[in-house]
């Protein structure tokens, strides 16, 4: 009989042991997902600002230039630029990012859409990401601006304003 009694201590041990390893796993899970929604962002919706708009001076004859803008996604969850538009501009605002080929080669090539994480932004350059922004019959002149719509994916549309600046005037750092 004392054989009996040793093996079922063994087993009892045995199975809270077995039982701890999950519970403490679940509770360690537990504990980080409270702390994240402690600081509110756990759930919360992309909150997108778009700031310090920049349209180049188009060169004579030149049938389209860059735009730049700064995002910002101060929410909780990841949002996607999916479309411009800008008044009075025929034709479709693109977005475009800088590639490299062989031999220090540059192009833009087009792109469907850009991200923003949570917490984080993206500061268009020529280098990056861009638009490329077809130039009205007009033209502009220098502190013109052009009003815009960044529609995202989760936020929805985002109205935004571009002042037309000579191109030498910028600085993207």
């Amino acid at each position: 009989m004392r054989n009996f009694k040793g093996l079922d201590r063994k087993r009892i041990r045995d199975g809270a042991l077995a039982a701890l390893v999950p519970v403490a796993a679940c509770s360690v899970a537990l504990a980080g997902l409270t702390a994240w929604a402690g600081t509110g962002r756990a759930g919360s919706p992309a909150r997108i600002s778009v700031t310090g708009g920049r349209v180049l001076l188009p060169s004579a004859g030149i049938p389209e230039t860059a735009a730049f803008f700064d995002l910002a996604n101060r929410g909780g969850s990841a949002d996607t630029l999916v479309r411009i538009t800008a008044r009075g501009v025929s034709g479709e605002v693109t977005l475009s990012q800088h590639r490299m080929r062989q031999r220090n080669a540059a192009y833009g090539a087009e792109i469907d859409s850009v991200s923003v994480a949570a917490g984080d932004s993206l500061a268009m350059s020529p280098t990056g990401v861009d638009l490329t922004v077809p130039v009205p019959a007009g033209g502009w002149q220098p502190g013109d601006l052009v009003s815009f719509t960044l529609e995202f994916r989760r936020s929805g549309p985002v109205e935004a304003v571009a002042v037309v600046v000579k191109p030498g005037s910028l600085s993207f750092q």
